[in-house]
């Protein structure tokens, strides 16, 4: 039984938390060692709220052949770690070179990118399941038994303290119930609900749920929710926040927390919605909803989707009319939200 272990984790936020039911069984088979994981800038702050992690490496390299200076930080901080076994969660052949280069002896993964050599432990990728059985795949391959399917990440009082104070200085009003509202996606203007229908949204939800509503996200997505915010009528505006790129990751996930209802894309906040408990409806466009839905943590997800023919395409960018998208309602969005706000906690 090692005595150190390391995980590197996915390098996108979604892929993390779908990551975290495998780190946990991890955990729990080998509830001695000391645990580190290594994950890069973006995601790194998401360990500091998972229980059963010891230490955080924050990794700079990715992956180009000329960030020397990066590579030999990274070997360096995974050397210092100590650990006796490496689980990859990236397939990439270059993960595995580092691991390999800080002289981790035991290096386990799955077989992709070529890298199997590199591998003391190689595993056959799975097809067609959910991202988070993928993960899990992997560790129950290696002999570790896995256990419930659900990330969790856990936010502090103070964190809670600070999310609600941030809140209330934007204008809040702690007698309404917050609505938070994710219309963000990384992976391309594909998989994104249509500002108009998120104005129409917070409109409905603002008159009729008598609920705060709060725009969060990335600097990233400050032209999104630009859009947004100028299509919202008076009133909506008045008990709308925009917390986009004002937020840590802890603080966002404290924010998630507090929410009587959750609204994004397909997207990490939205994993990261499911993880906190909050009730959450997720709106799928042209990607796989079977292999990327939220694992809801509390069981209280709705994923909606508008059934037409061509999804899921996978694209980026719609090259026809984004129907996917713009035939999931706002009225049908609303209802969702309604429902999940009067469901029991």
């Amino acid at each position: 039984m090692p005595d150190r272990f390391l995980i590197v984790s996915p390098n996108w936020l979604g892929d993390a938390v779908m990551a975290l039911p495998a780190l946990q069984d991890v955990r729990r088979q080998f509830p001695g060692a000391r645990l580190a994981v290594a994950a890069r800038p973006a995601v790194a702050g998401l360990f500091a709220l998972v229980p059963g992690v010891d230490d955080v490496v924050t990794l700079r390299w990715r992956g180009h052949v000329l960030q020397r200076r990066e590579v030999a930080a990274d070997t360096d901080a995974l050397r210092a770690v100590s650990a006796e076994v490496a689980l990859l969660f990236p397939n990439s052949f270059a993960t595995a070179w580092l691991v390999k280069q800080a002289g981790i002896p035991a290096r386990w993964g799955y077989a992709a990118d070529f890298r199997s050599r590199l591998l003391t432990r190689a595993v056959p990728r799975p097809h067609g399941v959910h991202q988070g059985a993928y993960y899990q795949n992997l560790t129950t391959a290696l002999g570790i038994t896995p256990g419930p399917l659900q990330p969790e990440v856990m936010v502090s009082r103070d964190a809670l303290a600070i999310a609600r104070a941030l809140l209330r200085e934007h204008g809040w009003d702690p007698a309404r119930r917050l609505v938070v509202l994710a219309p963000g996606a990384a992976y391309g203007t594909a998989k994104r609900w249509l500002p108009a229908h998120f104005a129409d949204l917070i409109t409905r939800v603002v008159r009729d749920r008598q609920a705060d509503c709060v725009l969060v996200g990335s600097g990233g997505d400050a032209e999104t929710i630009a859009m947004i915010t100028a299509a919202l009528s008076a009133d909506a505006r008045a008990h709308t926040i925009d917390l986009a790129g004002r937020t840590t990751l802890e603080l966002l996930t404290a924010v998630l927390a507090l929410a009587a209802a959750c609204v994004s894309n397909d997207s990490g906040a939205m994993h990261l919605a499911a993880a906190a408990g909050a009730p959450l409806a997720a709106l799928f466009g042209p990607t796989r909803d079977r292999e990327t839905a939220p694992l809801a943590r509390t069981g209280r997800a709705d994923v909606l989707i508008n059934p037409v023919w061509c999804r899921p395409c996978m694209l980026r960018e719609c090259p026809i009319d984004h129907r996917c998208m713009r035939g999931l309602t706002p009225a049908r969005v609303a209802a969702s939200v309604a429902a999940l706000m009067e469901r029991p906690s």
